[in-house]
């Protein structure tokens, strides 16, 4: 018997790659959400659906069809989005716009469907990505525009947790810090890569997370922090 249904946006990324690989392993079946479909997964448990995310129709569509096909989805996690450095002096409104776009919009076009599922059901939890400057944003001066794009993220997910207390839908943040892919490495080869944490790491305390029964008092959660003291074991 199978567990909940798992939505994934950004599921061809590094995080959302790893995030539908735990849940798939824990016997979930998973729908990723991807720009471009290479081929169809030759997984039962796990369906892929291209959808544009800066489209709100388009995403609406994939969302309402990943429900008819799995029937009910009660866990979303919404890895989709972009990094870019840049100081208020380099930072245009293009640019504002450019990341508002793909770190709030992206997330915003799946969860506004999603939610009203949810909220039908009285189940459900959504996780979206946020960052440590969108957390404290007086530590993003250096990335202007990614730091208010991903801020706004934690202000959505307290807007979710106060209008649908009693409906049994929650929202939480997660605040990977910094995560070892092949880019950051590649983008930053003189950093301690001792520091940064995994995809998996990152994965396995999404998936602690959405089994808890009720952690709406836990909007946000630092994936450092939970992985210190001892939630998972802590490899680095």
């Amino acid at each position: 018997m199978k567990n909940s249904t798992v939505l994934v946006s950004g599921a061809s990324g590094n995080l959302g790659e790893q995030v539908v690989r735990e849940f798939i392993n824990l016997n979930h079946k998973v729908v990723g959400l991807v720009r471009r479909k290479k081929q169809n997964s030759e997984n039962p448990d796990y369906l892929i659906l291209e959808a544009d995310l800066l489209k709100e129709d388009e995403t609406a569509q994939s969302v309402a069809s990943a429900i008819s096909q799995t029937g009910k989805i009660e866990i979303a996690v919404l890895t989709a989005g972009g990094f870019a450095m840049g100081t208020i002096a380099s930072t245009t409104i293009s640019d504002l716009e450019k990341y508002y776009k793909l770190n709030f919009e992206t997330a915003y076009n799946v969860a506004r469907p999603l939610l009203m599922h949810m909220q039908k059901n009285r189940k459900g939890k959504i996780f979206f990505i946020g960052s440590g400057v969108g957390l404290d944003t007086q530590k993003g001066s250096k990335s202007v525009a990614y730091t208010l794009s991903k801020s706004l993220l934690f202000q959505l997910a307290n807007i979710i947790n106060v209008g649908m207390e009693e409906t049994g839908v929650q929202a939480h943040v997660i605040v990977p810090g910094t995560i070892d892919t092949p880019q950051n490495r590649q983008a930053m080869p003189n950093a301690d890569f001792s520091q940064w944490f995994t995809p998996a790491d990152i994965a396995k305390v999404i998936y602690h997370h959405s089994k808890l029964k009720n952690s709406i008092g836990n909007t946000v959660i630092v994936i450092k922090d939970e992985l210190m003291n001892g939630y998972l074991p802590f490899s680095h």
